[in-house]
């Protein structure tokens, strides 16, 4: 997922919530002083701030197959006709926003608006509510699920890409969200009954949102 932090791009593992750490250097050295990650690594604060979180009590789901905390992990650059792609380095969130701190003290402001908003929350509750809409319209005869997913992003964003959901603010991915729910329960209790009753009912909400056409 790609986020914003300030003017750079973020991205963001959904799987894990690891952040690319890589990308954000790129973008910072671009347009000021250069830094190197291993200079970040190498600091005594990190290695002691690392060496913390490893040892952090987190729940299952925070930990490898060891045991320890994931804290920093890479992946390694792929051999293409140009030459092999540079190595990618990702960070635990908490890892991540010292990084960011570290590039530049300004950061922090904007670190902490960025930590502290829902957007992967958000993500995975569309994704959820996704999941429920399918399970309600198995029913159906004629199912085509590609065409399911691209009416609900002509509803939330008057347009369908791929991977459009990656860029979306917390408030698409709420109305997402919501649609999608109000939807299943239409077709769980038996209001919409057929699969092309339902992409007439999406047809009709999209005419109403975008349009303010009630017919």
């Amino acid at each position: 997922m790609i986020r914003k932090m300030g003017q750079f791009d973020v991205t963001q593992r959904t799987s894990d919530g690891m952040f690319n750490a890589s990308l954000l250097l790129k973008q910072w050295n671009k347009n000021n002083q250069k830094k190197k990650l291993v200079e970040f690594l190498r600091n005594s604060q990190t290695e002691s701030f690392i060496e913390a979180l490893k040892n952090e009590d987190k729940s299952p789901s925070d930990k490898n197959h060891y045991g320890d905390i994931e804290v920093i992990t890479t992946s390694k650059g792929k051999n293409t006709k140009k030459g092999k792609t540079p190595d990618t380095t990702w960070m635990h969130p908490y890892l991540f926003i010292k990084f960011a701190m570290w590039l530049n003290p300004r950061f922090e402001i904007q670190v902490i608006r960025f930590v502290y908003d829902q957007l992967i929350a958000y993500r995975n509750d569309a994704g959820d509510g996704y999941n429920g809409l399918t399970n309600a319209v198995q029913r159906f005869d004629d199912i085509d699920y590609s065409r399911l997913a691209k009416a609900l992003n002509w509803i939330v964003f008057d347009r369908h890409e791929r991977g459009i959901r990656q860029t979306a603010t917390q408030e698409q991915l709420k109305e997402l969200t919501e649609i999608q729910k109000k939807l299943a329960f239409a077709c769980d209790m038996g209001y919409i009954k057929t699969f092309d009753e339902l992409i007439n009912e999406m047809r009709r909400m999209y005419r109403f949102k975008h349009y303010g056409i009630t017919a």
